[in-house]
Parts: C-alpha cells; structure tokens; sequence
C-alpha cells in the first residue's frame, strides 16, 4: 500500500481525490503529513474525501497517529492518519 504523502503546499482537493479513488479500491488509505501546515492540508483532504465518498454510501473516520521517519539521513516525526470505513 502507497502513503499519500502531503506537504503544505499540496491542493487539499487533489489530495482528497486520491484519498477518496483509493478508498474506493482497497478500503484503506494511510495519509502522511510533517510540519503543521502539512497536516492542516491533509486533515482538510480528508473532511473534502468524506463528502465524496458519502454520494457512494461510504461514510469514514480517520485514526492519527505519530511516526518516526528518515529524511536524508534525519530522523523526523510524521502525523500519519489512518482512513478506514466506519463500523
């Protein structure tokens, strides 16, 4: 499974597209997020993905979590939000 990884200057509702088509397809996605305006982005994606997939009858919830992760050598923490389908 891909991490949709979003950066702060990532279109909210591009980002909502991939979460919502890969949800559609595998009922799981894990979104990955650093820096404060990075997760702003992605908890956005995910309220904008909600709308479109309850027109498909899919209603979701979100599971935030934190991650350690190496960048160039750095250890870095990552929020990475876990999309499932409700119930």
């Amino acid at each position: 499974m891909d991490v949709i990884k979003v950066s702060a200057h990532s279109r909210s509702t591009a980002v909502a597209g991939a979460i919502a088509g890969v949800m559609r397809d595998s009922q799981y996605a894990e979104v990955q997020a650093i820096g404060a305006s990075a997760v702003n982005q992605a908890v956005k994606a995910i309220a904008i993905a909600r709308g479109y997939l309850a027109l498909d009858g899919i209603n979701i919830v979100c599971v935030p979590e934190f991650v350690e992760i190496e960048i160039e050598g750095n250890e870095r923490t990552a929020v990475k939000l876990i999309v499932e389908p409700k119930g």
